[in-house]
């Protein structure tokens, strides 16, 4: 007689990145997943990401790094302009694993979540996993014998371990650590949509300053239209508050105060804002927890550790977070000991990620016109051969300061 030990049942809340990404290595080491997801379906919007260094590499453990680079954007590196649209600097688009602004592999967040998530429903490796949308944890109860769980539309459910994917605002991390991580704010709040393309769009990252602490920019992306932001300094001790009670009519007239008479493309991205379905806004800050565990549930990704859109380090810290915590997972009989060791490769990458240079991101989004002149001053030397590595500084995050373990051994 054959018997068939039970498989360890794993909740991930959250279909983002982190989570589809964390699945698809369970599944490979023989666990049996779930993912609870609050929108109704896949979130396919978004902007740019950057997948880069570590995140690079386990894409290509992964099977995934040819998809990607199939999805990109095509962007051809980053461009300073001024009022009337002139190149003040430009840095082309990375040709390395991790090098340059604009990374070598460039995709829409909703696109690589697209990928991730086909790659965790296929009949591959790693294709095993349930997703439930249109639902969310709203209780977690720690026996024992594991976790249950009590969601908003379905009947509790018991789980060996649950884990936060779910974002900088993580409404599960909030059920079982409560105010414990720090949210730090950078001083920043953006505003994101697709608005349509043009005849006067091109292929590169073109970023515009105005006094006033302003900054706009447009993205290509491989949908023929063009992904905007429109980003301001803020009062640091009241932004968090403001931005989450605004509703999105609220958000569309605050920008046209704010950008009224910013010049350049303004009128045109708020027209394109008016009419966007996508538009979302946030306040710019990173997640600073002083545990990433608690008894059976996790944290993962922006949940854990978010070191902001400016880093350049979101995306790979949740690709290469998810390798190591399955990995951790399938390498121990204990989830405790697990936890632990991923907390331990992951907290140095992580807070080299967060560790941003001076200034930013208020640096790069200047109050007075003679700051837009000196910022301005700053990228052209920037640009230039001679100040190469004062470019890489500013332009490079760490991506490569981690090295991966292999885990390629425990697979099923």
């Amino acid at each position: 007689m054959t018997f068939t030990l039970p498989r360890t049942r794993v909740l991930i809340s959250g279909a983002s990145i982190a989570g589809p990404a964390l699945a698809h290595w369970l599944d490979r080491y023989g666990f049996e997943t779930t993912i609870v997801e609050r929108a109704p379906e896949l979130r396919t919007g978004g902007q740019n990401v950057d997948v880069r260094g570590a995140g690079r590499e386990v894409t290509r453990r992964m099977g995934l790094e040819d998809d990607v680079r199939a999805a990109t954007t095509g962007e051809v590196g980053t461009r300073f302009v001024g009022p009337t649209g002139g190149t003040v600097a430009e840095f082309p688009a990375g040709t390395s694993d991790s090098g340059g602004a604009t990374a070598e592999l460039e995709i829409l967040r909703g696109d690589l979540a697209r990928l991730l998530v086909g790659h965790t429903t296929g009949d591959g490796p790693g294709g095993g996993t349930t997703y439930r949308f249109g639902d969310r944890i709203t209780g977690i109860r720690e026996d024992d014998g594991g976790v249950v769980v009590s969601f908003e539309h379905a009947p509790d459910e018991r789980f060996d371990l649950v884990v936060a994917a779910d974002g900088i605002g993580s409404s599960t991390r909030r059920l079982v650590f409560g105010d414990e991580p720090t949210i730090r704010s950078l001083g920043l709040e953006t505003s994101y949509a697709t608005i349509p393309r043009t005849t006067t769009d091109d292929d590169w990252w073109r970023w515009y300053n105005a006094a006033g602490g302003r900054s706009i920019t447009l993205r290509p992306d491989a949908h023929g239209t063009i992904r905007a932001a429109m980003s301001f300094v803020t009062d640091r001790a009241r932004e968090q508050a403001g931005a989450e009670r605004r509703t999105v009519d609220e958000q569309r007239t605050r920008l046209r105060e704010v950008f009224g008479d910013a010049g350049w493309e303004a009128r045109r991205v708020l027209d394109g804002f008016d009419h966007a379905d996508d538009l979302y806004f946030e306040s710019i800050g990173q997640v600073h927890a002083p545990r990433w565990s608690s008894g059976r549930v996790v944290l993962l990704g922006d949940a854990a550790y978010c070191a902001s859109p400016v880093s350049g380090m979101g995306t790979s810290l949740s690709l290469a977070g998810a390798y190591v915590l399955a990995g951790e997972l399938a390498s121990h009989r204990h989830h405790r000991d697990a936890f632990a060791d991923y907390e331990r490769l992951m907290r140095p990458y992580v807070e080299q990620a967060q560790k941003l240079p001076p200034g930013v991101p208020r640096v790069a989004n200047p109050t007075s016109r003679a700051g837009v002149a000196l910022f301005h001053a700053g990228v052209r030397l920037a640009a230039t051969r001679v100040a190469g590595r004062l470019g890489a500084r500013f332009t490079t995050p760490p991506a490569d300061a981690l090295d991966l373990p292999d885990y390629s051994h425990l697979e099923a």
